[in-house]
This record gives structure tokens, C-alpha cells and sequence, in this order.
């Protein structure tokens, strides 16, 4: 959203998804937007769909005759999908495109095993929440179970649990003070039950004529929270910048926190991003002391959740040390609820949207990652084993050995893939590095050296394995200036985001060069101010901003999902679109799935045989009609919405909600 649709939250456990933290990244890197600009300024360099995309921001509809007469010199014709797109809208309930069927497969506070206590929001306990389903689902990843008859009927279901909202969550939080709502400080009893709420779900679920349900007295269930045992895995372990009092190993971690996306690896385990992590620390570090500069640059300590007063390793002043245990890539085994989830540190340290990967030419795993902040990078990992395909065990410690990789986007439409590796170029002692496992601590220093391009919030990146091309998702960045706006974009405070494509060298994901450029730029295209760059065959429901989380179906076409649209930024909600990447039909897209007000929509994964998209709802009913900042209120007391349940002794419900084509089928044909 805006920086002018932002308002000061008196909720402070909303403020890391909520509101635009200040930028953390003071480096003279060059921006994205300079070196959009500076290319689409090349009139040289302006073919094909980079020429549709120049053209529909600096000229608007003036130059549809010739941009529809590029779009024309590329190959194939048509749309890859054939829905009826929703019509776009603010209420209070979901909705899905005609001919499909948007059932709630799992919500906030679900029991996931025979003895787990089905769900009363006025009887909450830490212990009840450890074993039911957990609060804002984020990411979702599907796996087809071992020995399945059918794979794509029955399977895994992995889910992130990425922060909570206590005054959507727990009656008697909100009061009115001066005519604003004023959340009271956490208690111990509701800071344990919030960090029951983080972590991540593993539910075994099947589908049963037509519709999906969870199996809940599988032996796979299982419930990943603050209090699970993690092992610090990689070149960090073991190291003295993560040993604690309650630590001396340095690899022995309890937690994960503000899971954001994820992934799914070939050996069939789930990897989730560490992302606003800096949000659960206070405290301050002692006078002079080493990490002074590494949590300056994360914005750390930033502590909404107030959780240092109830545990003491969340207080940077007793335990410095702790907040180097986050920030990481986390491997969750599905198949053995009994296994030590592993923080996978060769893939460094920041603000982790996601870590989704693929198999290259010869073999190795590459994983594509952004750091989720204004003016932040965009990485790739690549392992140093190969994927053995016949034996899972031995792939299991494949992330903890490779090279990390930052990006550097060139005006020519040129991309370099930067190795972050310790003793080369700046990355050395005399800056303050010793190891590699300093490097990785610090990555984000790391990248600033490197001269990394500076991104406009780097959100999920997804490979595409049927045409080789990846796809970064960059959301908006409201701090960008009047002095970086050029006739192509930036644009001044962009609210609105991006989406850039890149192609590797040779379609080899190992390279280490490449090429980019933007498929969208988004927001209103009537809006000739905006400069968004839709197709024309994009009709008013078919736009949107703040593209965040995304999905390749086993098509290969795209599934665009956002975060911040709403009745004062964009006119309509969150969604799920269908975005065309080929031929003619390039930069068109189409709304598939709208969610209730207030939320944001996230994890959209398919089944491998694309006859159910799962996504998530996220947040649902964060805002009302009469807010008093924001020309809306809501909170536990006076929602303004109470999806998915609609009744009355219920709140909203964070839930996951499976798709599918009524009568069967494949989704969006």
C-alpha cells in the first residue's frame, strides 16, 4: 500500500505486516528503478515485450497500434486461460471464479489430532494452540504421500504460521483511549499462546469425492512452534556469534519465527523463510558491542511482541547473541515427525520471503531468495553436490554446502550473479570478516560491499521448469523519491510494485550471468500517472498491485498473489490472478480468487495434477467500516467481518481454502 494509506497502528504486533518499516539498506548501491530507467531509456535495447513495457508507461494508450504490432512478432497466440475472472470488490466474504468451488480446508485453531481440543476462542491455552492448527497460514506446499494411489489426492500439506494478531485473536486487547483503539501489553499466558500460534503445520489430507479434508489421526500430523529443538546446520554452526548461555554448542536452536514463504525441495522437504525476525527482540546491546552493526542493519531490536519480558533470550541485553539464531532457511522433514528441523545457514541471513529451487542441467540445486525489504537483494544458492534422484539420504545435507549468490542488474538488461565467499574481493578481513560464516551472518553487508542492485522488496522469486525463466516478485517500495522517477519507472513512493523476469545464460540456473527484464509493472493502467504496463486485453478486474507470493503450475504458467490492495489503494481486494507470460497474450491477466477484506492472500500451490489450488487467507478482517485512522475499525469485539464461520461467538479465522473445478478438471482451463 501507499505511504499515504498507511496509518500509525496503536497494534503493535501488526506493525511488521502492516506498516512500512524505515529502510535499512544506507549503501550507494544502485537502485532497481535508476536501472530501469537508465535501460528503457536505450531506445536500441527496446524489443519485443520490453518494448510493450517501455512503451505502455511513457506513452500510455497513444501506443497500443504499435505496441499490439510488437506483441505480434512473438510466438504463439492467445490466452492460457479460459475462466470467468471474478469481478473485483470490498466485502466480507471470499469469492472464486464461476464454474469452481472454494472450500476451507483448515483454520486458525483446527485440532490436528484425535486428543487436540476442538477450537474456543474464549478457552485459549498454550497447550490446546501446540496442538491444533496455527494463526496467519502464510506458505503452503503440497507433497503427494509415499505409496499414494493417486499423488495428487493424497498427500502433505505444509504450512507456514507467520505472525499473529492479538487484537483480532483474544477478546478484551482493544480499548478506546482519546478516540483511538489502544492494545494492551501482552501477558504471559497470551504471549505463550501467540508463540503456539508461529511456526509452521504438517497435516496429512485427502480428497474423497471431489472434496479435500485433513486426516486427523495421521501418524505425519505435526505441529512446529517457539518451543520446537531446531539444529543450526552449515558453515554458522557451532561458531561463537550463535553460542548462548543456554547454548554453549552454538547448534542447538528453539524455534522458528515469522515464517513468510518457502519451498518445496526435490527430495521432497519443505524449506520456510525467516522473515521479519527482528520484530521479537528488545533490549539493547551493552556500549561497543560486536553486533551493534549486524542488528542496525536487520532494524533490530524491534519489539512489538514484547516477548523479552516473559523469556530472556528474546532481550538482546541478556542474551546478545540470540538474534543470530534467526534470519535463517529452515528444513522441515514432512515424512518423520519425529526429526530436528534444520536452519540451513549456507544460504545466509536476512529477511527470507522464500527459497524455492530446481534442478540444474548437471544436476545441482539452485535456490532463489529475496530479502523482503525496501532497497534489499535478491540471492540464488547453488549446492555444491548434485540431487541423486534414487537416493533421498543422500540428499538430506545438500544445503550446507554450495555458494551464495547476490545479483547485480545492469542497465543493458545484463544480470551477474555475485559470489558472497570469504576472501574474495571486499569480502575480507579488513572489513571486518574472518569467516565465511561471518559473511553469511551478515549477508546483507555483505551484498552492500559487492554492489548489489538495490530492489524494491524482493518477495517470492519462482523458477519456471517448463520454460527455464524465473520470476521475482518485488511488491512496492513507498520510500523511493521524487529524484529516482523516470518516464519508464520508477515511479515516486511506488506503491505499486513490480514483477522482473529473468533468463539465465544457456537456461542453466548454475550461471552466474544472465539476462532481465520486467513483465509488469502494476497498478491501475487507466491511470496514465500509474505507468502500468497490462496488456490491453486486461480488462478492470484483471489488474493489480503488490504482486508477493507466486506459483508455477505444472503448465508452466504463472499464479500472481498480493499483498496491501484494498478499498483506498486499489479499489478491490487481495487476490489470486492469472498472469500470461507467452505470446500475445503477454502481460494479460485475469482474477481468479478474491479474499475477504482485510487479508492478504499467500501460499498459492497446486497439486501436481492441477485440479486443486490451495492458498491461503491471511489476516481476514483486518480492517472494518469505522476505523477511526483509516476510515475503518476492527477488532476481537466489533469485526468487520467474521470469515470463514460467520457466526457470531466466533472471530475471523486465518485459513487455508482448496479450490477446485466444479465436476472436475484442471484449474484455470
Amino acid at each position: 500500500m501507499s505511504a499515504d494509506d498507511i496509518f500509525e497502528t496503536p497494534f503493535g504486533a501488526s506493525m511488521l505486516e502492516a506498516a512500512d518499516a524505515p529502510p535499512q539498506n544506507v549503501s550507494d548501491n544502485p537502485t532497481m528503478g535508476e536501472l530501469i530507467g537508465r535501460r528503457f531509456s536505450r531506445r536500441g535495447l527496446l524489443k519485443g515485450a520490453l518494448a510493450v513495457s517501455a512503451i505502455s508507461a511513457t506513452v500510455g494508450t497513444a501506443a497500443l497500434a504499435t505496441a499490439d504490432a510488437v506483441r505480434a512478432q512473438s510466438k504463439g497466440s492467445g490466452s492460457a486461460f479460459s475462466f470467468k475472472e471474478v469481478e473485483v470488490g470490498v466485502d466480507a466474504d471470499h469469492h472464486v471464479a464461476e464454474g469452481y468451488d472454494a472450500d476451507i480446508l483448515l483454520r486458525w485453531g483446527d485440532p490436528l489430532f484425535p486428543d487436540a481440543p476442538e477450537f474456543d476462542p474464549l478457552k485459549q491455552t498454550p497447550e490446546a494452540q501446540a496442538r491444533q492448527f496455527g494463526y496467519n497460514n502464510d506458505y503452503v506446499g503440497y507433497t503427494p504421500l509415499p505409496g499414494a494411489a493417486d499423488p495428487s489426492v493424497h498427500g502433505l500439506l505444509f504450512v507456514n504460521h507467520e505472525y499473529t494478531n492479538p487484537h483480532l485473536m483474544f477478546p478484551g486487547v482493544v480499548t478506546m483511549k482519546d478516540g483511538k483503539a489502544v492494545m494492551a501489553n501482552a501477558t504471559r499466558e497470551r504471549a505463550a499462546i501467540e508463540m503456539m500460534a508461529h511456526g509452521a503445520t504438517v497435516a496429512e489430507i485427502r480428497k474423497t469425492n471431489g472434496k479435500w479434508a485433513l486426516v486427523r489421526d495421521s501418524k505425519y500430523n505435526r505441529r512446529i512452534t517457539v518451543a520446537t529443538e531446531m539444529q543450526l546446520s552449515g558453515p554458522v554452526a557451532g561458531t561463537d556469534r550463535v553460542k548462548t548461555n543456554a547454548d554453549l554448542s552454538g547448534k542447538k536452536v528453539f524455534g522458528t519465527l515469522n515464517n513468510c514463504a518457502g519451498g518445496l525441495t526435490p527430495w521432497g522437504t519443505f524449506v520456510s523463510g525467516e522473515e521479519n525476525f527482528h520484530g521479537y527482540f528488545s533490549g539493547t546491546l551493552p556500549e561497543g558491542h560486536k553486533e551493534a552493526a549486524n542488528y542496525k542493519r536487520l532494524g533490530l531490536p524491534s519489539p512489538p511482541y514484547g516477548w523479552g519480558r516473559f523469556e530472556e533470550r528474546f532481550d538482546i541485553s541478556k542474551e546478545p547473541n540470540e538474534a543470530n539464531r534467526f534470519g535463517w532457511v529452515v528444513e522441515v522433514d514432512p515424512f518423520d515427525p519425529n526429526s530436528v528441523p534444520k536452519k540451513r545457514t549456507a544460504l545466509g541471513r536476512f529477511k527470507h520471503e522464500g527459497a524455492e529451487s530446481i534442478v540444474a542441467r548437471d544436476g545441482r540445486v539452485v535456490f532463489y531468495l529475496g530479502d523482503d525489504e525496501r532497497f534489499d537483494y535478491v540471492y540464488k544458492f547453488v549446492t555444491a553436490g548434485k540431487f541423486d534422484p534414487n537416493n533421498r539420504a543422500a540428499n538430506m545435507d545438500l544445503m550446507d554446502s554450495g555458494t551464495l549468490y547476490v545479483a547485480k542488474f545492469a542497465a543493458d538488461g545484463s544480470l551477474e550473479w555475485l559470489p558472497l565467499v570469504f576472501g574474495q574481493g571486499p569480502l575480507t578481513a579488513a572489513n571486518g570478516f574472518a569467516s565465511q560464516a561471518d559473511i553469511l551472518i551478515e549477508t546483507r553487508r555483505a551484498g552492500d560491499l559487492l554492489g548489489a542492485t538495490k530492489m524494491d522488496r524482493p518477495e517470492d522469486i519462482q523458477p519456471n521448469s517448463v520454460t527455464d525463466r524465473v520470476y521475482v516478485m518485488l511488491t512496492n517500495n513507498t520510500s523511493r523519491t521524487a529524484e529516482q522517477v523516470d518516464t519508464a519507472n520508477p515511479r515516486a513512493k511506488n506503491a505499486f510494485g513490480h514483477i522482473i523476469e529473468i533468463v539465465e545464460d544457456g537456461g542453466d540456473h548454475t550461471a552466474t550471468k544472465g539476462k532481465w527484464e520486467v513483465l509488469l509493472k502494476c497498478g491501475d493502467p487507466s491511470v496514465a500517472a500509474v505507468g502500468a504496463s497490462f496488456s490491453t486485453e486486461t480488462s478492470k478486474n484483471g489488474w493489480f498491485g503488490m504482486p508477493d507470493n507466486c506459483a508455477v503450475d505444472s503448465a508452466g504458467r504463472l499464479w500472481v498473489s498480493t499483498d496491501g490492495n484494498d478499498i483506498k489503494a486499489t479499489g478491490r481486494t487481495d487476490g489470486l490472478w492469472a498472469v500470461d507470460t507467452q505470446g500475445e497474450a503477454r502481460q494479460t491477466s485475469k482474477l481468479f480468487y478474491r479474499v475477504p477484506h482485510g487479508a492478504e492472500l499467500c501460499g498459492p500451490c497446486f497439486a501436481p495434477d492441477d485440479q486443486t489450488a490451495f492458498v491461503a487467507v491471511q489476516h481476514p478482517g483486518d480492517d472494518g467500516p469505522d476505523w477511526p485512522e483509516f476510515g475503518r475499525r476492527s477488532y476481537y469485539e466489533d469485526l468487520s467481518t467474521r470469515w470463514p464461520d460467520f457466526k457470531p461467538d466466533m472471530p475471523v479465522r486465518p485459513s487455508v481454502v482448496a479450490i477446485t473445478k466444479k465436476g472436475g478438471g484442471k484449474i484455470g482451463v
